[in-house]
């Protein structure tokens, strides 16, 4: 694929992108000088794809330490009249939600979207909720693509709306919008980009009640005139006649007319195309609701539209019977099938509902496939960590409460290791084993890694140091921000920004028990944690644990840009003696069982960390030539 820096001066021309990078590309077409995020996905492709072309364009494009901070910088840049934007996953909106209110009611200078990446079905989230209901609760209105080819274009409108009505917008996108590739037209990126603004000191900004009361009614005022708006908006449409009407809400749409092409019913009913998710074309929809007697909308997760429509029925006193969550379900992300189904019972019709037109029925395979349980890569420094761990619980008969956190680590939770009994949000672990400590008579232990430390990790370290939690913090430091795509964290070495390390801050809050281990040392780590528990029971104060140790992919990327072949590891039969504790306690994906319970190593996987050897008690583990050690391991940290 042509890198994104190659098509900033390209136009006219069709691309293939994801979504997240149609986003980005509207963006810059719409003129923005700021961006900011916390990397989360499915948002980080976003700022990632912005971070590539910030030199070129001049413009700000920045990592944050949280998505709080993120909103905070992006409308700073807003109200100072500069067009910004700021990116998160849906429940990174829960950290940015206090700012994210107050900007409703301030409004701003200059167009500012906020993009909010939900999760439906949760595939690499703890929840699935639904942005669209804080939009209601902000007065933000809320947009979404119904397929991914208006996300650029859909992205640069929202823009031009926001400026217009000095007001924020969100956009709303989901995990199969920001992560679909398809075809992009490009439009050309304005130079005359504003990166320098002027903040006017007004009022509306300092949100003390007797403002803020003013101000509520001007953004009331702001939202109805949005609405209006909302009439001509291009991005929604109607189609087909008939006496029953179907509102696709955002992506639902696509579902919905793919399945009444395939069912031949496009001519039956009427059917809107619905963008605008908060507020709703009000007028527009109330004339189509007058001559139809049902309606069904599509929609994913909570009945946003849906109880919209249902205030327009009952206030403009309609004889129209409305379908939604009754029909299509609550939970989870849709589907073809989902849509098939509540279109047989909303159409009381059965022909060919319920199973595609096509020959193939691609939602009734029968082909097995081995089961894939998640686990840490190969080369893992979790991996070794977490053994050390389990066996140092098994050898001293404790017992644990493992509070774990949001990251790669969240895997541990699974066997051989399961050493997450908790997970709940970022920062979690260590606010939970505050509780934890205090209520149960357990070992407490919590994990949470150098990236989500600095995001939401001191407030509660700190309140374990000045009410006396005596937890065992152990901080997985890899140096990167390693499950959303390897964005840099504070702890990572970047050419001219300053590094800042987990020990050194845990330190200067008044920790007095911190250590630095490598996770590969399961002796070292196994001693460490025996200190730190005698620790925590003679100070009834917490103990941190810095495991430090390179993210695996980070190393062997760089590894293969300097020529350097790392040989993979052998096991020698004669002197294996079956214990198992390689491929079933320490759970390595490249080692795998003989038929006589001895162990052999799959050259295709392994990757030569040489972890293995520290946890074999024979030492039957080798690498499969000799190497220069001392040079590899300068790479891991």
């Amino acid at each position: 694929m042509v890198g994104f820096k190659e098509l900033i001066d390209k136009s006219n021309v069709k691309v293939l992108m994801l979504g997240n990078e149609a986003i980005a590309r509207g963006a810059l077409e719409a003129g923005i000088g700021v961006a900011t995020a916390y990397p989360g996905t499915p948002s980080s492709e976003i700022v990632e794809t912005l971070m590539e072309v910030k030199d070129e364009l001049g413009i700000y494009v920045e990592w944050s330490i949280n998505e709080k901070v993120a909103f905070e910088i992006a409308y700073a840049a807003a109200i100072s009249g500069i067009r910004s934007l700021v990116a998160m996953k849906h429940v990174g909106l829960n950290v940015a939600a206090d700012p994210f209110m107050s900007s409703a009611y301030t409004g701003v200078k200059e167009g500012f979207v906020i993009v909010s990446a939900d999760d439906p079905s949760m595939w690499s989230s703890q929840n699935e909720q639904d942005n669209r209901l804080y939009g209601i609760h902000a007065y933000v209105p809320v947009f979404e693509p119904t397929i991914v080819n208006e996300a650029k274009d859909l992205t640069k409108y929202l823009f031009g709306l926001s400026s217009k009505h000095k007001h924020p917008i969100m956009l709303r996108s989901t995990t199969r919008i920001s992560h679909t590739r398809t075809p992009i037209t490009l439009g050309p990126i304005p130079r005359n980009i504003r990166i320098k603004g002027k903040f006017e000191k007004e009022s509306r900004f300092v949100l003390i009640p007797a403002n803020a009361r003013r101000n509520r009614l001007d953004m009331i005022k702001r939202v109805n005139d949005i609405q209006r708006d909302l009439e001509n908006f291009p991005f929604n449409g109607v189609e087909g006649s008939g006496s029953k009407l179907i509102i696709g809400v955002g992506i639902s749409y696509s579902y919905v007319k793919e399945v009444l092409e395939e069912l031949g019913l496009s001519n039956e009913v009427i059917l809107i195309k619905l963008s605008s998710i908060y507020p709703i074309p009000k007028e527009g929809i109330t004339k189509l609701l007058r001559d139809v007697r049902e309606v069904l909308i599509v929609e994913e997760l909570e009945p946003v539209v849906e109880m919209q429509l249902k205030c327009i029925v009952a206030n403009e006193g309609l004889n129209v019977k409305v379908h939604g969550k009754d029909l299509v379900g609550l939970p989870y992300e849709m589907s073809l099938d989902r849509v098939r189904k509540s279109l047989k019972k909303f159409l009381r019709v059965d022909k060919g509902l319920g199973e595609p037109v096509t020959t193939t029925n691609v939602y009734t395979s029968h082909i097995k496939l081995p089961p894939r349980p998640p686990t840490f890569c190969p080369g893992c420094p979790y991996r070794s960590l977490f053994y050390a761990i389990r066996m140092f619980i098994i050898k001293n008969r404790l017992s644990v409460i493992a509070s774990g956190d949001i990251g790669c680590y969240s895997l541990a939770y699974n066997k051989p290791f399961q050493l997450q009994d908790i997970i709940i949000e970022m920062g979690g672990s260590i606010g939970v084993a505050n509780g934890l400590t205090r209520f149960t008579d357990d070992v407490v232990i919590s994990f949470i890694g150098d990236s989500t430390f600095f995001h939401a990790g001191l407030p509660p370290l700190i309140n374990a140091l000045i009410n006396g939690s005596n937890q065992i913090v152990v901080v997985l430091d890899n140096e990167v921000t390693a499950m959303t795509g390897h964005q840099p964290s504070p702890t990572t070495k970047v050419k001219g920004r300053r590094r800042i390390l987990v020990e050194d801050i845990a330190k200067g809050v008044g920790v007095r028990f911190v250590k630095v281990v490598d996770p590969f040392n399961v002796k070292e780590v196994m001693k460490t944690l025996d200190d730190a528990l005698k620790f925590i029971k003679e100070n009834k104060e917490p103990a941190v644990i810095v495991a430090k140790r390179r993210c695996a992919l980070e190393v062997y990327r760089d590894l293969r840009r300097e020529g350097i072949v790392v040989p993979t590891y052998v096991i020698d039969e004669n002197k294996c003696i079956a214990c198992k504790l390689c491929y079933e306690w320490f759970g390595c994906p490249a080692i795998e069982p003989l038929p006589n319970g001895k162990a052999k190593i799959d050259p295709g996987l392994c990757v030569g960390c040489g972890a293995c050897t520290e946890i074999c008690p024979v030492k039957a583990i080798r690498p499969s030539r000799p190497y220069n050690v001392e040079q590899v391991k300068k790479f891991w940290f």
